[in-house]
C-alpha cells in the first residue's frame, strides 16, 4: 500500500476494524506483494446486557465499514470469540449460524475463522469445527507465512501437546528469516493469569517462534488496545467489536467496562498497521474519535 492510501483507510470509521498493511517481502516499497488484511475479533453474536444497548448494531457497523474500504483487504481474520457463551447447544449452533448470516455481505472476500473460549470451551470446539472448520491451521500469502493457533478449546487454557507438536513439524518447514504472523485469541504470554488472560503452555509456543527472527502475533480476548514484546516477538491486540474491558490487573475481575451514552462505543475501535521495510507503524482509532477526544 501506498502511505496515501493507507491515510485513506485510517480516516474510515464506523466499525470495530483492525487494519493492517504486510509487506510479502522484504521491502514493502514498489513491491508487488504488497498487501494488508483486516482483523476484526470479539464479536460476542449474542451477547444482550447494559454494557453495549447496541449489541446487535456493532457486528453489522463493522462489516459495513470493512466493505467500504477504498481498498479492499487481501483477507478477513476473526480472531474469536465470534459468539457469547451459551450452556445451550443448540442455541450455540443457532448463534454461530445467525454470525454467518450477519456477516454474509462480506462475501466473496477471503475469510479465515478461529474459535475463542466463548465458541469452543465447552465443547471442545466441536459446534465452531462443524461450521467454520478447523481450529488450528497455517496459510501462506504474497511470501508471508500466516500460522491460527487454538488456545481456547481447551479448558485449561493450554494449545495442548498435540498442537505443539504440530506447530514444531509446521515451523520446521519454513525459513526462519521470512515473516511470520501468528494469530491467536488468548495472548501466549502471561498477561494476567488469575483473569485467564495467559496461554498455561504459551511459554514453549514463544520458544519456538523465537527460533524466527520476524514474528508479529495479533490476538484478541482481551478487549483492548495492547502491546508487549517477548525478546524479539511483538504482541498486538484488537480492541472489541462488543464491550471493552478493563486495563490489565486494575480489578478483581475482568468485568465488562459499564456503557456511556455521552461516550457511546468507548473503547471499541480499530488498529492499522503499516510494516514498511521489516517497522511497524500501528495506530489505533476509535468508533466515536470525538468522544474519545472529550475523555
Amino acid at each position: 500500500m501506498q502511505r496515501r492510501d493507507f491515510l485513506q483507510l485510517a480516516a474510515l470509521g464506523g466499525g470495530a476494524v483492525s487494519v493492517a498493511g504486510l509487506a510479502g517481502c522484504a521491502s514493502l516499497a514498489g513491491s508487488r506483494d504488497e498487501f494488508y488484511f483486516v482483523q476484526l475479533s470479539d464479536a460476542h453474536w449474542g451477547f444482550q446486557g447494559a454494557p453495549n444497548p447496541d449489541a446487535r448494531g456493532t457486528l453489522p457497523k463493522a462489516v459495513a465499514a470493512v466493505n467500504g474500504l477504498a481498498e479492499p483487504p487481501d483477507f478477513i481474520v476473526f480472531t474469536g470469540d465470534l459468539t457469547h457463551t451459551t450452556d445451550d447447544p443448540a442455541e450455540r449452533r443457532r448463534r454461530m449460524t445467525e454470525f454467518k448470516q450477519v456477516i454474509a455481505p462480506l462475501d466473496g472476500r477471503k475469510i479465515y475463522f478461529m474459535p475463542g473460549e466463548h465458541d469452543a470451551a465447552l465443547d471442545g470446539g466441536a459446534a465452531f469445527k462443524e461450521l467454520f472448520g478447523p481450529t488450528y491451521y497455517r496459510f501462506d500469502h504474497k511470501g508471508v507465512h500466516f500460522m491460527a493457533l487454538d488456545n481456547v478449546s481447551d479448558r485449561g487454557t493450554s494449545l495442548g501437546a498435540a498442537q505443539l507438536e504440530w506447530m514444531k513439524a509446521e515451523l520446521a518447514k519454513l525459513d526462519p528469516q521470512a515473516p511470520l504472523v501468528v494469530f491467536a485469541h488468548r495472548p501466549l504470554f502471561p498477561l494476567v493469569p488469575k483473569w485467564d488472560w495467559h496461554t498455561r503452555d504459551g511459554a514453549q509456543a514463544i520458544e519456538m517462534l523465537s527460533a524466527h527472527a520476524n514474528v508479529t502475533v495479533f490476538y484478541g480476548h482481551i478487549h483492548q488496545e495492547h502491546h508487549q514484546m517477548t525478546g524479539q516477538i511483538a504482541h498486538h491486540s484488537a480492541r472489541s467489536l462488543m464491550f471493552p474491558l478493563p486495563a490489565p490487573g486494575t480489578a478483581d475481575k475482568p468485568l465488562p467496562v459499564a456503557w456511556d451514552p455521552e461516550r457511546p462505543y468507548r473503547g471499541l475501535g480499530w488498529r492499522g498497521v503499516e510494516v514498511e521495510n521489516g517497522h511497524e507503524t500501528m495506530k489505533e482509532h476509535p468508533l466515536n474519535a470525538a468522544a474519545e477526544a472529550r475523555a
